[in-house]
């Protein structure tokens, strides 16, 4: 018999059950990411995804029902945001937030000292730090001057998601949650904010992918794919299941549950 234990799963969502203003969204969500894995949330408008990016992030004005979520084995539900960023929680927004008057360098600076903190880690100088990013930013095809330039202020919609993926690049996180990071890129912005996402790719860490439409998954692969309809995981699948949806959308999917619901 061997004695290696299994690994602790990245993300681990048990009976999740959220919602907002007295209104149920997320409706019994299980879900387990493991070390290594990339998994894809599809799913058409109205069904939850953003809500379970926000729940997962910490963000204000979300009530959670029922249900648990671990994060690297520890409750992420009584863990408040910023701790979450910390222990290496990231969320790559639909809407990237522009703060004005805080240049790019010094944030990502300031996020990455933050994290090596917590791990005990000493805080990086600025000689560090320059070669750091200087590396990160040829990875997503940016130019130097993007870093004195105020966080996302005045970008433009594809520079602004190129921004989310530099962060996920100086940061490394464990857990990175991407809210339809596809949205409103053209095809050479995609293809640029996919590579630098897929580079990020590791044995240690896991990504969960939101998005409404199967072109994203044509440049990042994932390991599983999850049907996210009314609240609920209808269906989960390997990459060929986005190729279904894509061809076919989500009413096949309806459709075949509607049986199931009428005999309930």
């Amino acid at each position: 018999m061997s004695n290696q234990q299994s690994p602790t799963p990245i993300l681990e969502i048990e009976g999740l059950r959220a919602g907002v203003e007295n209104k149920e969204i997320l409706k019994g969500i299980t879900l387990r990411l493991m070390p290594g894995e990339v998994h894809a949330i599809m799913g058409p408008n109205g069904s939850g995804k953003s809500t379970l990016a926000s729940v997962l992030a910490g963000r204000e004005g979300y009530e959670i029902l029922a249900g648990k979520v671990r994060f690297l084995g520890r409750d992420l539900l009584e863990t408040p945001p910023e701790e979450r960023a910390r222990q290496g929680l990231f969320l790559a927004f639909q809407y990237p937030v522009e703060i004005p008057g805080v240049n790019t360098a010094y944030f990502l600076k300031a996020a990455l000292n933050e994290v090596r903190k917590h791990r005990g880690l000493p805080e990086v100088d600025a000689m560090e730090f320059l070669k750091l990013v200087r590396e990160k930013i040829r990875l997503l095809e940016l130019d130097e001057s993007f870093l004195s330039r105020p966080v996302n202020y005045g970008f433009s919609g594809g520079e602004k998601k190129r921004n989310e993926v530099l962060q996920m690049a100086v940061l490394e996180p464990k857990l990175a949650v991407l809210d339809e990071t596809d949205s409103g890129l053209d095809i050479d912005a995609l293809r640029i904010v996919a590579n630098g996402v897929n580079r990020l790719r590791a044995p240690d860490r896991a990504q969960l992918v939101i998005t409404h439409y199967q072109r994203l998954l044509n440049y990042i692969v994932p390991d599983k794919v999850h049907v996210l309809m009314d609240g609920r995981i209808v269906r989960s699948g390997g990459k060929e299941l986005a190729y279904e949806l894509e061809e076919r959308g989500y009413d096949w999917i309806a459709r075949a549950l509607e049986p199931a619901s009428k005999g309930a």
